[in-house]
């Protein structure tokens, strides 16, 4: 089993470090908000004061933080990761940060000794707390094999997609798609209860058909009673989009719904219902249909 450091005790990481704590590894966990650490302590694993106290002995590191500055803020500098880690430790990033970035990094992290993997999640809270993630894996191969036996410890479908940046390249499409889904998703919700349809009924049936996706077994019911706590925040899915609007444009690449529904997130965000799960999209959806909520 692996020393494993995880800087980033969000709604995601902290799961991550539990599951990994779980599957028998050593685990040291930091965050900004110490009680997080704490929590990971009480759980079994060991809270660390900074990044650099984190890594210092650490076989892999995993970082899981909102955005590309988060990231850099974390592994760059004295007392980041590159300074502080052994060499020849594994870094694996499981945020979801510009391809660009990803790329930029990965070339400082290998002139440091440090052996890169970009490594974005998908499956939300849920897929964190049950180790279920699906992983999608930018860097050398060798590094990925060596990597391996962690990320089985938080995910369930694991694929290396290519060089580095390309696991952030392959988010930013399901991103894309996310999105989108839960967009009509919102849309067919909103249709349907107009029509006084008994929409659990619905929603089960078309879940097994064609229509039937995660996005809807998981964001269905959230949808039908209006809640909108979040699992994966509306600000986190604007900054997505914008990561793959700006990506899509570079490579000269049309995605006229995937920009409409850019501009929804937006909307929302500006607003000031950033802080509410994705599935918020339904309530622009339902209010510019009539419907009264605020």
């Amino acid at each position: 089993m692996a020393k494993v450091a995880v800087i980033g005790l969000g709604i995601m990481g902290l799961p991550m470090a539990k599951n990994l704590v779980t599957a028998g590894h050593q685990v040291t966990g930091y965050n900004r908000s110490p009680e997080k650490a704490q929590e990971l302590a009480q759980a079994g694993g060991t809270a660390a004061g900074s990044v650099a106290e984190a890594v210092k002995d650490a076989e892999v590191i995993i970082t899981m933080v909102p955005d590309s500055p988060d990231v850099q803020d974390v592994v760059e500098g004295a007392d980041g990761v590159f300074a502080n880690a052994p060499k020849g430790a594994l870094w694996i990033d499981a945020s979801t940060i510009r391809p660009d970035v990803a790329v930029n990094l990965a070339g400082a992290a290998r002139e440091a000794g440090i052996r890169p993997l970009d490594a974005p999640v998908s499956g939300g809270e849920q897929g964190a707390i049950n180790a279920a993630l699906s992983i999608m894996v930018g860097g050398e191969a060798t590094d990925f094999e060596a990597a391996q036996e962690v990320l089985n410890g938080v995910g369930k479908t694991i694929v290396h997609v290519g060089p580095s940046g390309s696991g952030q390249t392959v988010k930013a499409a399901n991103q894309l798609i996310v999105a989108g889904n839960i967009q009509l998703l919102a849309e067919s919700v909103v249709f349907l209860e107009a029509y006084g349809v008994d929409t659990d009924a619905a929603l089960k049936v078309l879940g097994g058909g064609l229509a039937g996706s995660k996005v809807l077994d998981q964001k269905g019911q959230k949808m039908l009673d209006r809640n909108f706590d979040p699992g994966f925040r509306l600000a986190l899915h604007h900054k997505d989009m914008g990561i793959v609007t700006a990506a899509a444009r570079e490579a000269g690449v049309t995605i006229p719904l995937g920009a409409v529904v850019a501009q929804l997130v937006s909307a929302l965000v500006a607003r000031g219902d950033g802080g509410l799960d994705h599935s918020g999209l339904f309530k622009l959806a339902h209010e510019l249909s009539g419907g009264d909520e605020k």
